[in-house]
């Protein structure tokens, strides 16, 4: 049976969150494939994980920009950072949970990922960011209201913990039942395990997991200990 679900995790940190926003919206809507959209602190994800994020280490930051302004000029479309970056997305984060912005959550992650990434916005401030939701017709004073709540910050939390609790290690992560496909290369993978077509054999990748490990790479220690030369 083909899947009519697929669970998407990101951070509008991400400008790789914003890629595959731009095609994964097609790729639901042509199938008839139910979006069902998770906002959640990247930053979470990798204190979980024991991970840095690209931005924390610098030729992988350098790369990344590379990669990524070949890849808009390759797909036709405009790339401009946000104006800092990185930046506080809990904000944008918290106006993007459907307990916010309800039947009008892809109009805002809409508004807020184009305006942070195509045209070189400030997305980490209240202000900046009812000033986006304002210009694409919502009432952005009001979302930031609600979006400050206790409530809207426990949404948040709880959807960050529930990334975790399925495995989501990075975003942006797509989940199709309990497949996990993290990165925006990944999408064509998405669009065949949708379409009932995923060449994936399982069973070769039990066999893999279960093989030994021969060496393990001892953690960095990063701060000396009281006694220590």
């Amino acid at each position: 049976m083909k899947p009519r679900r697929l669970d998407f995790y990101f951070d509008f940190i991400s400008l790789y969150a914003y890629f595959a926003w731009r095609r994964l919206l097609p790729i639901c809507d042509a199938r008839g494939i139910e979006l069902v959209v998770h906002p959640v602190v990247f930053g979470k994800l990798l204190d979980h994980w024991g991970q840095l994020g690209p931005a924390e280490v610098p030729p992988k930051k350098t790369f990344v920009y590379q990669s990524a302004y070949r890849y808009a000029a390759l797909h036709g479309f405009a790339f401009d950072p946000p104006r800092s970056h990185p930046f506080n997305p809990l904000p944008a984060l918290r106006v993007a949970l459907v307990e916010v912005c309800g039947d009008r959550q892809r109009e805002a992650i809409n508004a807020i990922f184009e305006a942070g990434w195509s045209n070189g916005a400030e997305i980490g401030t209240a202000e900046a960011l009812a000033a986006i939701l304002d210009r694409a017709g919502l009432d952005g004073a009001a979302l930031l209201h609600t979006a400050s709540l206790p409530t809207a910050k426990a949404a948040l939390r709880a959807e960050t913990d529930a990334a975790i609790t399925h495995g989501v290690f990075g975003v942006p992560t797509m989940r199709i039942g309990e497949l996990l496909f993290w990165g925006n290369d990944q999408l064509d993978h998405v669009a065949l395990a949708l379409d009932g077509r995923d060449p994936l054999d399982a069973t070769r990748v039990d066999a893999m997991l279960a093989r030994p490990r021969a060496i393990d790479r001892q953690p960095r220690r990063t701060r000396q200990e009281p006694g220590e030369a």
